[in-house]
């Protein structure tokens, strides 16, 4: 079984660039407390440093 990741958006993306809006958007969030469980992988975790500011880390499961 792959890795995963739990995030949570708790920042919101009025006034930034569009490039960081549409980095939410492809993590699956895009409203303010949503919750998503993405598989742990180079890319995801990428995208998830580009908005580090807006996204907190909630889980890790194996």
């Amino acid at each position: 079984m792959a890795k995963t990741i739990v995030i949570k958006q708790v920042g919101s993306p009025i006034r930034r660039p569009a490039e960081q809006r549409a980095t939410l958007i492809g993590l699956g969030l895009n409203k303010m407390h949503r919750v998503r469980e993405l598989e742990d992988t180079p890319s995801v975790r990428g995208m998830i440093n580009k908005v580090s500011h807006m996204v907190e880390i909630l889980e890790e499961k194996d």
